[in-house]
């Protein structure tokens, strides 16, 4: 039913784009006939808008992947350095968080580890909404951030990374065989603020495959039994994860990027200080407003990602990709 409603909508909007665009240019030919500049203006201006409607089709038709069109899971990483690199991967959280509120995405917080003193180790969403995986598999890797640090007295300027680790939620008709035996499940406390709302009991379950050393955790629920079952769900989703980059021919620059939380291996810089830029380090493209960024405005850059994957290239924007 997902591919059915993937494709029935793939064509209605091809069909769309062919009918206006008829309709236009028979407007401009009787805006010409009768020297009618308003019409010809009106028609040129729908068909600008047409042309901006092909070129994200054409994007979205990248996205063809077998697990692109499903929800997906989304972890946040602080690397070392304490303090920065935890409040590094809060901001990154923020991004994601809100945009995938800006396309209408459900989250769901699945894992939440605080810091120290501010800031996450980590966390896990799950993004639900129609090619959720297929668009932020793109984000996987380094995200490195130069900034002003605000917890140093000095204000001196420092670099802190973080990682992004996506993830598709796979569904029943994709089978995953896995070993009970070959999985350590430990139960814990979730963590959480702290005060009133602390879970005093064990709810929160972590499982470890050991064959291949993939870990999750589950602790967003208060029943332990929910956890449990969350967290065998995204055991599945992140074999399948693994199975499928190993059959990509981009599977060893992708687990490359992922081997160290570090110099060398981010695939985007943030700069807020001394200048304002965001340049992801695959495709060239870069931004000089890293508050929009922050704040959820990652379509041309995953744009610029998709392109190069399906054509080799870093086009300027996405109408340059014919």
């Amino acid at each position: 039913m997902r591919e059915r409603t993937s494709i029935e909508d793939a064509m209605s909007g091809v069909l769309k784009i062919e009918s206006e665009l008829k309709d236009n240019l028979e407007l401009i030919e009787l805006g010409e006939m009768e020297d009618d500049k308003d019409v010809v203006a009106e028609a040129e201006k729908a068909i600008g808008g047409l042309k901006a409607e092909a070129a994200r089709r054409q994007l979205e038709a990248l996205i063809s992947g077998e697990a692109d069109a499903f929800d997906t899971f989304l972890e946040v990483h602080s690397g070392a350095g304490g303090t920065e690199s935890q409040d590094w991967a809060e901001m990154l959280l923020r991004m994601y968080t809100r945009w995938a509120e800006r396309r209408g995405y459900k989250i769901e917080v699945v894992d939440h580890q605080n810091g120290e003193q501010a800031g996450i180790k980590s966390a896990t969403l799950q993004i639900k909404g129609h090619n959720a995986y297929g668009w932020l598999k793109t984000e996987a890797g380094v995200h490195r951030l130069v900034r002003i640090s605000p917890f140093d007295s000095n204000a001196r300027r420092q670099t802190s990374f973080a990682s992004i680790v996506i993830y598709p939620v796979i569904d029943d008709s994709i089978k995953i065989e896995i070993n009970e035996s070959d999985v350590r499940v430990d139960t814990m406390r979730s963590g959480g603020a702290g005060g009133q709302h602390v879970n005093k009991t064990e709810s929160a379950v972590r499982l470890v495959h050991n064959p291949t050393g993939v870990m999750v955790v589950s602790q967003g629920d208060r029943s332990q039994h929910k956890n449990r079952a969350t967290a065998w769900d995204m055991l599945r989703a992140k074999l399948y994860e693994r199975e499928l980059k190993i059959r990509e021919e981009a599977a060893a620059a992708d687990q490359a990027a992922k081997t160290d939380i570090g110099w060398g291996h981010q695939i985007r810089s943030y700069v807020l200080q001394p200048y304002q830029l965001v340049k992801d380090l695959r495709t060239g493209h870069q931004s000089t407003s890293p508050q929009d960024v922050l704040d959820g405005d990652l379509d041309g850059f995953m744009e610029a990602t998709l392109a190069q994957r399906a054509y080799g290239g870093a086009p300027d924007s996405v109408e340059d990709v014919d």
